[in-house]
């Protein structure tokens, strides 16, 4: 489970990049039941951030990048984000935002990995990152679909520590990776790692991605709320045994993410 007591290689903040953040804004309103916080007004609003019951749980940015698609970036604890950049490089992977600070709140780098995944890491200042996960209306899994898992497991356990466990999907479904932070139980998992032949990546052309998994009281009221709301189902939902009721869902610019009903323990 994600906890907000982050340690180093775990998910501690994300951030969705959208043509347009009063559109943003509204849809996950809706679908969440998030308020918004903006920065700027009208034309010259840049972005903000999303709070649930007062707590922050993601933020919201103009997407500026030439090219880039609408998508959720998804931030990892690290200790030294420039010693990040520098791994990423040496193990093939591209800097796309160098290391920079935002002002005393932390320093953050953005990459992507040899395959094209892109994420970030943060290193916090006096922000340790989001106040609410694992609850309704908050993130409780990251994800990332790829083309080769074991190129992934490679990457991603040199540059952040993670440990891993494979287990089988039932019907013959494939190999799901299991991620922990460095040292610490089972417990602690924040995501998993499935391997997809690269047709099955269109969201991203082809390419690797992460995603959120967004935890909701009742999987089929999300989803109706995201199709009267301009989104679209791409999955679901449907029942995965000993997990919880999930559907894959597009926000209207594209952006893909999961909300799932956690079985009850």
């Amino acid at each position: 489970m994600i906890t907000t007591d982050f340690a180093n290689g775990a998910p501690c903040f994300l951030d969705l990049g959208a043509p347009d953040v009063t559109a943003a804004a509204s849809f996950y309103g809706a679908v969440l039941g998030w308020d918004f916080e903006s920065m700027g007004d009208g034309e010259d609003m840049e972005g903000g951030t999303f709070k649930s019951d007062g707590k922050l749980v993601a933020g919201l940015g103009k997407l500026t990048e030439e090219g880039a698609r609408s998508a959720w970036m998804i931030y990892f604890k690290v200790a030294d984000a420039d010693a990040a950049a520098q791994t990423v490089e040496r193990a093939g992977g591209t800097v796309r935002v160098a290391p920079m600070d935002l002002e005393d709140w932390g320093r953050m780098a953005q990459f992507s990995d040899p395959l094209g995944g892109q994420f970030a890491v943060w290193q916090p200042g006096k922000d340790s990152g989001v106040e609410k996960v694992d609850e309704p209306g908050s993130l409780s899994w990251t994800e990332l679909y790829t083309t080769d898992a074991a190129a992934a497991k490679e990457f991603y356990g040199g540059l952040l520590g993670w440990q891993f466990s494979d287990m089988e999907l039932p019907g013959g479904g494939g190999t799901y990776t299991l991620i922990t932070p460095e040292g610490l139980p089972e417990e602690r998992m924040h995501g998993g790692v499935m391997q997809l032949p690269a047709e099955h990546l269109a969201a991203a052309g082809g390419r690797p991605y992460w995603h959120p998994v967004f935890n909701v009281t009742d999987c089929d009221t999300a989803v109706a709320k995201v199709t009267e709301n301009g989104g679209s189902v791409q999955m679901g939902p449907e029942d995965a045994e000993g997990v919880g009721r999930m559907a894959v869902c597009l926000d209207p610019a594209g952006a893909d993410f999961v909300v799932l009903t956690p079985v009850k323990s």
